[in-house]
């Protein structure tokens, strides 16, 4: 045999190229490599039914740039202080202007969504303008761009393996090439051979709390509203095979939601949603009882402006969004309908039209007065009556002197009182393993790891701000170049070492 090493005695599965994960990266990586003539199979953590990531609950936009030479100035500008390779970033530019031609020549039917300068998230910036956000088909619906996706992939002979999440990169002793993945499938181990290589598109940290402890400022704890499988797994391979990691402080977050035990992931509140009018006054309270933000303020996936720099929302925990029976009474507090986030898509908790079943629950605290419904929730009496006195004083005012909302200025007057704590939560973070411009994992000497490629938030190249539908335009722009280039690599199998 050419290669001793690490590799085992039995392989349990070959391909060419090995994908880990099936969502909008792996799908751009496992049809990249179909096309060049590889034969592809993709290992998914997730049950079937339970696949597509972050991409299936998501808001079904990518990212569609128009001038390469814009992409470039708009990119380096969103990465602000914390700059990427000037070879990762035109190469970026370059694959994402593709998008459109590449979904349109394997039957897709991108169309824009919104036009400029509506749904570019920093408009200021350099090159903005080359914003365009499109989704597939002529009609918008959840998860329709998804469906695109999913279909790319099963209309070809690309294997996926269902709840079969891999664990381990099989690494040569000697040459550090990587061979394969150790995968856990029906509650053993397998060896997964990869004959050209491996691309990992498995996502983010966001629903691992050790790593959010960690890596992410100013949380310590986070919940995901997407996919729930997403626990970091890629990072730990990854780094175990000698991978640098970057971008581990960014993420598209925070923002305030409700998490219950019973519940995976999180439910985004309709008194919070911007634009959002609901009768009866509301606000939201830290651990002190007082208030700390604009409850309705539109945060830019989760970054505010603070003297001069973007930074992370504040959210001091625990958290509790305070209101009164006017609000209570005038429908849902949760939209259930299925838009976006795992909780209305997936999950498809039934919440009740009257809120009665989650009062029940004990999800929604109530008392007769503030002071009582304080104590409830451990806050300290005297300083949640004065906080609402003062909130009220702003509403007959029809000015909030202390944190500049605008929106829904009611005052908190009709008893009996509500409480409904708050988490921050978040779609997806943004660090990973550091890929160069083939998409190769990196060593921190910038070394590529032989035959290892990433792709999507596993690593993505947002390093500062994010660009909303950025993330699955990265992954299809990313898939293609690291599938490409994990099919162009010679099987390891074929060929002498020394």
């Amino acid at each position: 045999m050419p290669y001793r090493g690490s590799a085992p005695d039995k392989w349990d599965y070959v391909a060419d190229v090995v994908v880990v994960g099936f969502g909008a990266a792996g799908m751009a990586a496992s049809v990249t490599a179909y096309e060049l003539g590889a034969n592809v199979l993709i290992l998914e953590k997730a049950p079937e039914g339970e696949h597509g990531g972050n991409t299936r609950v998501a808001g079904q936009g990518y990212l569609n740039t128009s001038s390469a030479d814009k992409a470039v100035a708009y990119l380096t500008a969103l990465c602000g202080p914390y700059a990427v390779p000037d070879p990762v970033v035109q190469v970026w530019a370059e694959e994402m202007c593709r998008n459109n031609d590449w979904l349109r020549s394997l039957g897709g039917d991108p169309q824009e969504h919104q036009h400029p300068p509506v749904g570019i998230e920093f408009p200021d910036l350099p090159g903005a303008d080359c914003v365009h956000k499109f989704h597939d088909g002529p009609t918008y619906g959840y998860s329709l761009t998804w469906k695109l996706f999913e279909r790319l992939v099963k209309e070809r002979t690309i294997s996926v393996l269902y709840e079969t999440p891999g664990k381990e990169l099989i690494q040569h002793d000697t040459t550090k090439e990587i061979l394969g993945v150790r995968a856990s499938r029906n509650d053993r181990w397998i060896n997964v051979k990869a004959r050209c290589g491996v691309v990992l598109t498995c996502g983010g940290f966001e629903n691992n709390q050790e790593m959010i402890r960690n890596y992410l400022p100013g949380v310590p704890y986070c919940y995901t509203s997407g996919s729930p499988y997403n626990e970091g797994d890629g990072i730990t391979m990854a780094m175990s095979v000698g991978a640098d990691l970057w971008h581990m402080n960014n993420y598209a977050g925070p923002s305030m939601a409700l998490k219950v035990p019973e519940v995976r992931t999180s439910f985004s509140m309709q008194a919070l949603h911007f634009g959002k009018q609901m009768p009866g006054g509301m606000i939201v309270v830290g651990p002190d009882a007082r208030r700390f933000t604009d409850e309705k303020f539109k945060t830019r996936h989760g970054k505010v402006p603070v003297n001069g720099r973007w930074l992370p929302l504040s959210t001091p925990c625990p958290m509790f969004m305070i209101f009164d029976q006017s609000l209570f009474s005038a429908g849902p507090l949760y939209d259930k309908h299925p838009s976006h986030g795992w909780t209305q898509i997936i999950e498809r908790y039934d919440w009740s039209d009257d809120n009665s079943v989650e009062l029940e629950k004990g999800w929604i605290r109530r008392a007769d007065s503030i002071s009582a419904l304080a104590s409830l929730v451990e806050l300290d009496p005297a300083t949640l009556e004065e906080t609402v006195k003062r909130w009220n004083s702003f509403c007959d005012g029809g000015r909030d002197d202390d944190c500049g909302r605008k929106l829904m200025l009611a005052p908190i007057v009709n008893g009996p009182f509500y409480a409904v704590e708050l988490s921050p939560s978040m779609l997806n973070t943004q660090g990973g393993p550091r890929r160069n411009e083939k998409g190769q994992i990196v060593r921190p000497d910038g070394a590529p790891i032989p035959r290892l490629y990433s792709a999507g938030e596993l690593g993505s190249i947002y390093s500062y701000l994010y660009q909303g539908t950025g993330n699955i335009g990265e992954c299809l722009a990313f898939g293609r170049i690291s599938g490409r280039n994990a099919a162009a690599e010679q099987p390891w199998d074929a060929v002498g070492f020394d």
